[in-house]
């Protein structure tokens, strides 16, 4: 089957690159580019694609409202270009709807195959991006202390484990070595807290672990999903019901 995409950037040569890239994979094709949000949204409703690539920074309507519009009106998925250290907008671009992130100097096999895990059902949670942008915009005062959030009581103990390795960008399987259990009742585990907190898909529970104050900035992650020197964004499958 073939992934149709829209680019959206307001950078010629940044969207045409990224265009050439995708539309030379034989499984992949650019459907439509757009300079604006405005023009992304429009391009979503004319070819109905499954993802749509989204600058954050754009004119006329930015990438998250883009973003927002596409996701209350189709089943497109959208995955948000980024510059990590510029960009302020990134918690309101998981709200939206966004499910994954890529840096705009993404090197080529990584930008096709975050169209592909994302194409196909799964939101890309890198550690050594995803994570980092969370803590950055969801980073409590540095003198308050951590409660327990009320939201969180709806989880057993073992559930609550599940969320905060989650929050540390575990895999299913680093999730069930961890705990001593199969993967089956990880996934069990993990559809649970996304059912119990009316959560989307994992990148919505890692901002939740956050606001809960059940993982804070600064935390040391437990290593296993952290590959080093960052690694290539880690495909993570929602579960299946």
């Amino acid at each position: 089957m073939t992934i149709r995409v829209v680019v959206a950037d307001d950078q010629e040569l940044v969207r045409s690159g990224f265009a050439m890239i995708l539309d030379a994979q034989p499984d992949i094709e650019v459907v439509a580019e757009a300079g604006d949000g405005a023009e992304a949204v429009e391009a979503v409703r004319r070819h109905a694609p499954d993802v749509a690539l989204l600058d954050i920074r754009m004119p006329r309507m930015d990438g998250i409202e883009a973003c927002r519009a596409i996701h209350a009106e189709s089943i497109c998925r959208t995955v948000m270009l980024t510059t990590f250290d510029s960009d302020a907008y990134v918690y309101d671009a998981l709200h939206a709807g966004a499910a994954g992130f890529l840096l705009k100097d993404v090197r080529r096999d990584d930008l096709v195959h975050a169209v592909r895990v994302v194409a196909r059902g799964d939101s890309l949670l890198a550690p050594s991006v995803a994570r980092r942008l969370v803590e950055q915009y969801t980073r409590p005062a540095p003198a308050r202390p951590r409660r327990a959030d009320p939201r969180l009581d709806v989880l057993t103990g073992r559930e609550r484990q599940t969320l905060l390795l989650l929050a540390r960008g575990l895999s299913n399987a680093e999730i069930a070595a961890e705990l001593v259990v199969s993967d089956h009742t990880v996934k069990t585990h993990v559809g649970n807290v996304l059912a119990k907190l009316g959560l989307r898909d994992r990148i919505q529970a890692v901002i939740c672990a956050y606001e809960t104050g059940l993982i804070a900035a600064g935390d040391e992650p437990s290593g296993a999903g952290s590959p080093p020197g960052g690694g290539r964004p880690r495909p993570v499958s929602p579960p299946r019901r």
